[in-house]
């Protein structure tokens, strides 16, 4: 209990910290060109074009389309991402280390004003794609939009945290102050734009866990306040399924329920996710609720894991009769052929049934969509019934 208590106080003094820090950048920039980590060397330069607009508080200080150039600082030795796609049986003989490039200096050009050099702290980079809630209709629609929007391999995409050289910290137009003596309250199905801080899968993280996030990029309401980039939000995972046994896969479910503006008091509110750009190896995918799930065992995972399957019942096969047949010395081959088939069935089905299905795998710094007060989808006529939540007490 007390370990608990001391868990949720540093969260606690870590994010009123981060509050109170000037605000940093975060730069999303898809590549010109396909590159190969392990190849670049000290010095080389990548080049490509800035995806979103950037916000600092509540100033646009880059514009889409612009062109960015980031010089390699040095090459390290970095842990692999965990990816949830392939079974344990590539990962294991998968290298669990590779060369990563370090930048430290970017360079953007804007169309509209002088080149603007960046200092990077932090970068991510890969093949992202995007996974929305669906509408409000029947799965059989649902599905046919989805198979006429599939498309090929997404670019790379690399995160940067950057910040701007001899830059202060700036201070929102408009008034702020009248969201920070009192309750937030904001219209529903009002939308906005995140960076998750903190790691979360259904995997590790329990319910009442707590996390954060960055709105990065400005919400203007009708009534004339900004919240401003670099507004945070405090959440709660609200309940989660770690993946099972049988392949049945994690399911995760994440609720916002604090707002604070840089340097203002923390005040109450309630978001749910929308959307989410996650790893193209990442088969999760949003429902209606704002829950997400990961997606059933694809092709290549049986084909691999029935390959495995087929090695191990060889293996048993082969591996009983010996062991009878060195036991007793009246035994065959015919005569230990039944026993052995059994044992390799046995443990080839127990293999399958132990394998587990695929996890719901949010890193730090992954971009989301949230909505604010969300109102509660009505379910279609033919799911009358609600559906069924597992109890985060059986968890």
């Amino acid at each position: 209990m007390r370990l608990k208590l001391l868990s949720v106080f540093l969260l606690s003094s870590c994010w009123l910290a981060y509050a109170q820090t000037p605000s940093d950048l975060f730069v999303k920039v898809q590549l010109n060109d396909t590159i190969k980590t392990s190849k670049l060397q000290p010095g080389d330069v990548v080049a490509g074009t800035v995806l979103r607009d950037v916000y600092s508080a509540d100033r646009k200080v880059i514009s889409a389309g612009s062109p960015i150039r980031l010089t390699v600082d040095r090459l390290e030795k970095r842990r692999r991402a965990p990816n949830d796609y392939w079974p344990w049986v590539i990962q294991a003989f998968t290298p669990r280390h590779e060369s990563f490039p370090i930048f430290r200096q970017a360079t953007v050009t804007p169309s509209d004003g002088p080149e603007v050099p960046l200092q990077v702290s932090w970068f991510a980079m890969r093949r992202e794609r995007q996974i929305d809630a669906p509408p409000a209709q029947s799965p059989s629609q649902t599905k046919t939009k989805a198979s006429k929007t599939k498309q090929s391999a997404p670019p790379q995409i690399i995160t940067l945290e950057a910040s701007r050289a001899n830059e202060m910290s700036s201070v929102p137009t408009q008034t702020a102050s009248t969201l920070t003596h009192g309750p937030i309250s904001l219209p529903p199905g009002t939308e906005g734009k995140i960076i998750l801080l903190d790691d979360l899968s259904a995997g590790k993280n329990l319910p009442g866990d707590a996390f954060h996030a960055r709105l990065i990029e400005p919400i203007h309401l009708d009534s004339g306040v900004t919240l401003p980039e670099g507004t945070l939000l405090q959440g709660t995972v609200t309940r989660r399924t770690p993946p099972r046994m049988l392949s049945r896969a994690g399911s995760i479910f994440l609720t916002f329920t604090r707002l604070q503006l840089p340097g203002g008091a923390p005040s109450p509110v309630s978001a749910s996710i929308t959307a989410a750009q996650l790893d193209q190896r990442s088969h999760t995918r949003i429902d209606r609720e704002g829950q997400l799930r990961g997606d059933r065992p694809g092709k290549a995972w049986m084909l691999i894991n029935v390959g495995v399957t087929a090695g191990i019942a060889k293996e048993v096969d082969d591996g009983t009769q010996l062991v009878i047949e060195a036991l007793v010395s009246t035994a065959t081959d015919a005569s230990t052929a039944g026993t052995a088939r059994i044992a390799a069935t046995c443990a080839s089905g127990l293999f399958m049934l132990t394998r587990h299905g695929r996890d719901v795998v949010l890193p730090k710094f992954t971009e989301m969509s949230v909505m604010f007060d969300r109102p509660a989808p009505n379910p279609p006529a033919s799911q009358a019934a609600p559906e069924a939540r597992p109890n985060p007490q059986h968890d």
